[in-house]
Formats: structure tokens, C-alpha cells, sequence
């Protein structure tokens, strides 16, 4: 299939320049964006008909700007159109599912994380079990090795090569040792042909957990509602800080967006002349 859509893709920029007439800076801006697109995404075949399924693309072009996002997604819809034309029947799947984030993502409920990973198979569970319960970044999971590992604390080598000791929780180390009982890895958590697992199938198991129950959740909201629910929990800014690996503690702050009743909350617990009587 991919080698007939190489073929077709080919035929496409030929009309774009021999009937529509773009330049060749045009061109070659469509061709790096469906070339790029069909290394990521989802081909079905269902009948008689090809299903485009964009959702591990559009995953792996989130961090990209708007702009960015909007040009290759419109190239990729462009190429549909010509092959509808020219009688290969494709559908877009998830074409509108994933938006760009312009603000911090919103944590997500535990009860709704809960509800997803009861459903999940067990590798997909723990993928998403290492991000909430430790609040790793998706590089930091995917780079994790058996060796970092212990009963109680993982160590996380993270941004500029900084280690961090997390504390392991019982109920995720259980986890672990269920997929370490079930799965052969040598060197990584996550392994594909003696390789550690890309970040792009680790953040697209995530999203299938979730969707599964209908619902976008990405791994950096994991780590949020990691930092959210600790912090709203009455953990020090300080230990949450070093946990998230964060250079700053102004970071922790800016990036779990603590609401002002909270603020207000810990402030009047926390000052020595809140609750003096006058």
C-alpha cells in the first residue's frame, strides 16, 4: 500500500505543477509534508476503501506551531482529494480530533484515569501508570532503563542529563513486575527489536487508552495531573519541584497553575497570624 501511495504521491506533484501551476518552493513544501505524513500514519483497509487514520501524525507534529501544523495537515488533505479523484477511495480519520494547545494542558481527573486504565491492556497500563504515577516526561520514559529500576525508586535522567531519584509506588511496581513476567526486555522498559521504544508509539498508546474511553489525553497532561494532584494534595513546592525535574521552583508554579483558593488556603494555614483571634 505504501509503496502505491509513493507512486501516487509522485503523480500528485507532478500536477501541481503541470495543472495548478504551483512553484516549485511549493512543491517542495508538500512533498517533505506527505512524505513526513505517511511515515506516521495509520493506513486501513477496509472493503474496497483506505482509511487514513491521522491521529500518530498529528500527535507527533503537536509540539510544531500553528502555522506549521495547519500547512502540512492542509497538504495531506490536498493529497486526498487527488486520489479520490483518481478513483483510490480514501477517508480521513481523526482529521479534526487533535487541537494545538495554546495555553498549559488541564490536568485530568483521577477518576477518569482510573476508568481508561482499567480497560487497557497491560503494556498500554503501564505506559500510562510510569507517566501519572511518576510524572516522567515522554522522553524520560521511553530512554528508561531495567538497570534504573529499583523496589522503591526509579531514576530518571533527565533535561541536560540531570538524574532525579522518584519514589516507586507498590501498586506500580506490581505492574512492573506483571509486564517483566510477560514481556522480554534486555536493556530498556520499553523495547521493540532490542531498541528502546519510540516516544511517538509510547505517546500513541496513550492516546488509544484514553480514546478508548473517549476522552484526549496526551503524556504531558499526566505529568501535569501528577504535579496538580500532589500540589492540591498539600506537597511542598519545593519536593514537587525536584520530582518534575524542574530547574526552578517558579517553573513548578507556572506549570501546575495553582489556583488562588488554594493559594489562600495554604497562606492561612501556613502564616503565623491567620487565625488570631483580634
Amino acid at each position: 500500500m505504501k509503496k502505491l501511495l509513493s507512486k501516487k504521491r509522485i503523480l500528485f506533484l507532478e500536477y501541481l505543477e503541470n495543472v495548478r501551476g504551483y512553484s516549485d518552493l511549493t512543491i517542495k513544501s508538500y512533498d517533505a509534508s506527505i512524505t513526513k505524513a505517511l511515515e506516521f500514519i495509520e493506513i486501513i483497509s477496509e472493503d474496497e476503501k483506505i482509511v487514513f487514520n491521522l491521529m500518530p501524525y498529528r500527535i507527533h507534529i503537536a509540539p510544531l506551531n500553528a502555522k506549521t501544523i495547519s500547512r502540512n495537515l492542509s497538504a495531506i488533505r490536498s493529497f486526498v482529494s487527488y486520489l479520490n479523484d483518481n478513483n483510490i477511495q480514501v477517508t480521513l480519520e481523526a482529521d479534526d480530533s487533535v487541537k494545538v494547545a495554546k495555553t498549559l494542558p488541564k490536568p485530568i481527573s483521577h477518576k477518569y484515569i482510573l476508568q481508561a486504565i482499567n480497560g487497557a491492556k497491560l503494556k498500554e497500563k503501564l505506559v500510562v501508570l510510569m507517566l501519572y504515577t511518576l510524572g516522567l516526561r515522554i522522553s524520560e520514559l521511553a530512554s528508561l532503563k531495567l538497570e534504573d529500576m529499583s523496589e522503591s525508586w526509579i531514576r530518571v535522567i533527565g533535561k541536560g542529563n540531570k538524574e532525579r531519584d522518584v519514589p516507586l509506588l507498590d501498586a506500580t511496581k506490581e505492574i512492573i513486575d506483571e509486564y517483566l513476567s510477560s514481556f522480554i526486555t534486555k536493556k530498556f522498559l520499553f523495547e521493540k527489536n532490542g531498541e528502546k521504544l519510540s516516544e511517538n508509539s509510547l505517546r500513541y498508546m496513550v492516546n488509544k487508552v484514553f480514546r478508548d474511553v473517549s476522552l484526549k489525553v496526551t503524556p504531558h497532561q499526566l505529568r501535569h495531573s501528577y504535579a496538580t494532584a500532589l500540589l492540591n494534595a498539600g506537597a511542598p513546592i519545593v519536593d514537587v519541584s525536584e520530582l518534575l525535574g524542574h530547574s526552578s521552583m517558579a517553573t513548578t508554579q507556572i506549570y501546575t497553575k495553582l489556583g488562588s483558593a488554594l493559594k489562600q488556603q495554604n497562606y492561612n494555614k501556613a502564616h503565623p497570624l491567620c487565625g488570631v483571634d483580634e
